[in-house]
């Protein structure tokens, strides 16, 4: 009897779990400019969806790089803007540069579809970054460490790019030493 029940169960386990990827009609159309930017993203796996120009944003307009990446002062990932961010100046704001790249921001945001940006930087899975800990305001008002340090002069790029950092343990506890702070294994690994 219990056998029967188990199996009878296991039955109605993996036809949920069966039609829980399977809904007939119900498959999403991908839209011709969204299947280009796909095919572009696989040609070049480090390709963006936007050629977003830093230089101009945070070089030439001034933009504080807090504006777009905003949980970066309270959370441990300093997070990527929403389309929404994005729309609220671009409805007006044209793109005289690349007015092509700021059509594919209206296309994403008529879609009502986040722009899958391509992670450029990442630490390995047993060490943590918190960004709050280090872009956190000292007394001044100012971050403790600037942006730029890790992430290289990114005002003055045009599109993202990894600079040559290395993100190794024995580059971070450097920082740490000409900073004077806790060298605790516990403080990035946890």
């Amino acid at each position: 009897m219990k056998g029967q029940r188990t199996a009878a169960l296991a039955g109605v386990v993996a036809t949920l779990g069966a039609l829980a990827f399977v809904q007939e009609g119900d498959t999403p159309q991908e839209s011709p400019d969204a299947a280009a930017e796909t095919a572009a993203v696989e040609q070049d796996p480090r390709a963006q969806p936007i050629a977003f120009p830093h230089d101009i944003h945070a070089g030439e307009f001034g933009i504080d790089c807090q504006y777009c990446h905003f949980s970066a002062e309270r959370s441990v990932d300093a997070g990527i803007p929403p389309v929404a961010t994005c729309q609220g100046c671009h409805l007006v704001v044209q793109g005289r540069n690349n007015p092509e790249e700021v059509a594919k921001v209206r296309d994403y945001a008529q879609r009502q579809e986040a722009i899958p940006w391509v992670r450029i930087y990442k630490v390995s899975d047993h060490v943590r970054f918190p960004h709050m800990r280090h872009v956190a305001p000292d007394e001044s008002g100012q971050p403790l460490v600037q942006c730029q340090e890790c992430h290289g002069p990114v005002q003055e790029m045009a599109v993202i790019e990894a600079v040559n950092q290395p993100l190794s343990m024995g580059w971070c506890v450097q920082c740490h030493v000409e900073r004077d702070v806790s060298r605790d294994c516990a403080v990035c690994h946890y």
